[in-house]
Parts: C-alpha cells; sequence; structure tokens
C-alpha cells in the first residue's frame, strides 16, 4: 500500500477543498477557485470530470448547468469547441468571465502543488490514466469512486499503483473484494447519516488504521436532508462551534477533512493544535 497524500503537506489532518473555494464572482470547479483554495492552506483539490461529445475531458459537476451556466443544457452532448464558448455564471446570475477549465489545463497548472481527487470519471478511468500519464502526475492523484465492480476492474487494469480510496456510505461493502485485488487500496470515504452506522463505530476505524488506511470524513453539507457527517458540518462549524463539527470527524479518527470553508477549516485545526 502506498499513499502519497503527505507529498505537499504534512498536516497530521489534511483539508481537501470542495471544488475549490467559490463564491459571489468566483465559480466552484474552476483553476481560480483551485488557487484560492490552496491559499487558504488545502493540500487536495476535489473536482469532478466529465467528457464532452467527442471525448475531452473538462472540469465540472454535470447536472448542476442550470445552476452554473445558467442553461438547462446537457455538456456531455455538447462538443469541445461549443464547451470552451460557454461562460459560468456568479451567483447574482451574471455571466463571468471564467469559461469551463480542460483537465490537461489543470494538471499543467498543479503540477507539482499538492494531490488531485478525481470524481465522478469512474466511466473514463482509462482515458484519466493516460492524460495523467502524459503529465508525470501519478503521484499527485487520488481516485475515489462508489466501489462497483465496473470502477474496481478498471482500477485494477490501468491503475494498480495509483492510490484509491472506495466510498462507503453506512456500512464498508467492498473491502474483502478490493483486498483481493491488485488496487492500491489507501483509505475511504466514510458517509453516515446517523452516529450508529457501521463506518463511525470505534472498532471500524480502528481495524482501518491498523491497516495503514487514510479516512476521509465530510463536513460538507450538500443536502441537509441527507446528511454525509451525521450533522457534524461545515455549518454547525461556522455557526456555532467547530469543535461540534470539523473538531468531531478529528476526534473520531479521520485523517482528511473535505470543507467548503477551507480557509476557516485550516485556522481551526491550527488553533486546536491538531495541526503545526
Amino acid at each position: 500500500m502506498k499513499s502519497t497524500l503527505h507529498l505537499y503537506n504534512n498536516d497530521r489532518v489534511q483539508v481537501a477543498a470542495h471544488r475549490g473555494v467559490a463564491g459571489v464572482n468566483i465559480p466552484c470547479n474552476t483553476i481560480p477557485a483551485f488557487d484560492i483554495a490552496l491559499r487558504g492552506g488545502a493540500a487536495i483539490l476535489e473536482m469532478d470530470l466529465f467528457k464532452s461529445l467527442d471525448g475531452e475531458i473538462f472540469i465540472f459537476h454535470t447536472g448542476k448547468e442550470p445552476f452554473q451556466l445558467d442553461r438547462h443544457i446537457d455538456l456531455t452532448r455538447m462538443t469541445s469547441d461549443e464547451i470552451r464558448k460557454l461562460r459560468l455564471i456568479n451567483v447574482d446570475f451574471n455571466e463571468t468571465e471564467h469559461g469551463l477549465n480542460t483537465f490537461d489545463e489543470v494538471l499543467e497548472h498543479m503540477k507539482n502543488r499538492c494531490i488531485l481527487n478525481l470524481d465522478r470519471c469512474g466511466a473514463f478511468i482509462p482515458d484519466v490514466i493516460k492524460q495523467v500519464e502524459r503529465h508525470g502526475m501519478k503521484e499527485q492523484i487520488l481516485l475515489k469512486n462508489a466501489p462497483t465492480k465496473d470502477v474496481l476492474r478498471a482500477v485494477e487494469e490501468v491503475a494498480p499503483d495509483y492510490m484509491f480510496m472506495p466510498i462507503y456510505m453506512e456500512k464498508d461493502t467492498a473491502s474483502e473484494l478490493i483486498e483481493s485485488m491488485d488496487i492500491n487500496y489507501m483509505g475511504a470515504e466514510l458517509v453516515f447519516s446517523t452516529e450508529k452506522a457501521d463506518v463511525i463505530q470505534p472498532e471500524y476505524i480502528e481495524a482501518m488504521h491498523k491497516k495503514g488506511r487514510t479516512l476521509w470524513g465530510n463536513a460538507v453539507l450538500y443536502n441537509y436532508k441527507v446528511p454525509l457527517s451525521a450533522g457534524h458540518t461545515d455549518d454547525i462549524s461556522m455557526m456555532k462551534d467547530p469543535a461540534l463539527g470539523w473538531g468531531w470527524l478529528v476526534e473520531h479518527g479521520f485523517d482528511i477533512i473535505q470543507s467548503d470553508w477551507t480557509y476557516q477549516c485550516c485556522k481551526y485545526l491550527k488553533d486546536a493544535g491538531i495541526n503545526r
């Protein structure tokens, strides 16, 4: 098992920026948002990938076109030339100067700077790996996906030595299978709606750590009706007490916290003596 998570950051608990740091006129999942996240202390950049109709990989969370482009379109049905002409909108639905970045652009811009967590690319992992290899950035890549058989097979075939994290929702559904495969199973993202979930029990956390696995927790509040961390969120950290959100995740054994409030999360971890 090989991990390069600490290649650029030696913090005990690392902070992953969810789609970078965005707001007002800076759209998420863009190079400006990623740069701001790094300046705020993030060690890992989470980003969403998709392929255009003609096969080019871009950064964007598909399905969010009406809210980030003010258009009811499907980017996966558009050519790369059509996508390049688009401009993202700001929080007031005004067009910005920011377009969608290609995966190539992000790779080149982030080379030797941080770890890149690539989401929503399970259906085209071989294409992703080809581009990463072209840039010589294997050690910077963290693949994270629901552990479907198709995804695991693709990882084993084209990226066996890349860092891979399955996403477990409430319970561990794939450790036994992954351990039997040629996969660099270096950790897992644990999603739990209540504190009674299997994946948040002390014995499970301890067992994973004994195997040297890194655990990723979500402070992100994506939808209050679908909690990712039993209410220990960015919102409670920002509005009430960070010890109830980010601090709780640390106390319960998480090595990575994904947040939409990168700077504030990093500052809390330092002020609390968790990170240097």
